[in-house]
């Protein structure tokens, strides 16, 4: 996929965290701990990424918007199952992405993984969303990843379906793989809890070591994984890797060492 000159919006707060930059320059230092930001950079493998307030993530050399596990329809199976939930998940989530595709203007949206949360979720979805969902396919291309919940989507629905992609030198897909790197990955909902005078805060994270990253559930009805259990342990060596969770109104930036269990 060739990466287009268009540059995307530039907030005036972004600031380049990360390991490494591209041509195997020093990154600048990283801010203090805690301080946060409205679009923070992140690198992964020498490519720039801008983590967004609703926990998706840009990638503005190819112009592509990347979010996971938005889980569509969780309320209405849910209510199949006898557990009685709004039945309004689908459509706040796609208003909330839409604010992202509105805010950076993609070339692409790629949705790594349970975008819906079973595979009859396209077949339960209203005429209103069914909609919005076009909508979105016609300001952007949008790629459907395959993930545990959605191993088969809908052929009528918008874009394309694939297992997994790649983008220059990072590969896109649903469970991040142990041992690779150059990954963009959801599946594992990661959150992570913080000390700030005198109060636990809980949030929803963006998880990286310059290596891989491991983007927030985007869904209204997901939950979330602390990024400190066990699933997390074969993806980063000990606690070498940092958590960007996400706020009211920022991103903060916390080392792994300073996260509560």
């Amino acid at each position: 996929m060739t990466p287009s000159s268009r540059k995307p919006p530039t907030p005036s707060s972004r600031r380049p965290w990360g390991l490494a930059e591209p041509g195997g320059t020093p990154p600048p230092a990283p801010p203090p701990e805690g301080e946060g930001s409205n679009a923070p950079t992140i690198w992964l493998a020498g490519v720039e990424l801008v983590a967004d307030l609703t926990g998706a993530v840009y990638m503005p050399d190819t112009r592509t918007l990347i979010a996971a596990d938005l889980h569509f329809e969780k309320g209405s199976s849910c209510r199949a199952n006898g557990v009685h939930l709004p039945p309004y998940d689908t459509r706040s989530t796609l208003s909330i992405l839409a604010s992202a595709v509105a805010r950076w203007t993609p070339e692409r949206l790629v949705l790594l993984g349970d975008s819906f949360h079973d595979e009859q979720g396209p077949e339960r979805l209203d005429g209103a969303d069914l909609a919005r969902i076009g909508e979105l396919g016609r300001a952007a291309e949008i790629i459907w990843i395959t993930g545990n919940h959605d191993p088969v989507l809908d052929a009528d629905l918008p874009g394309t379906v694939a297992h997994e992609i790649r983008l220059g030198p990072l590969v896109l897909r649903h469970a991040p793989r142990a041992g690779a790197s150059g990954e963009i990955a959801g599946h594992l909902h990661p959150v992570a809890a913080v000390a700030r005078r005198g109060r636990k805060l809980r949030c929803r994270c963006f998880a990286g070591d310059g290596e891989r990253l491991i983007l927030p559930a985007f869904g209204a009805y997901a939950g979330g994984l602390s990024v400190l259990a066990q699933p997390f342990a074969p993806l980063f060596s000990g606690r070498r890797f940092t958590a960007w969770l996400i706020g009211r109104g920022a991103i903060h930036r916390f080392p792994a060492t300073a996260l509560l269990n």
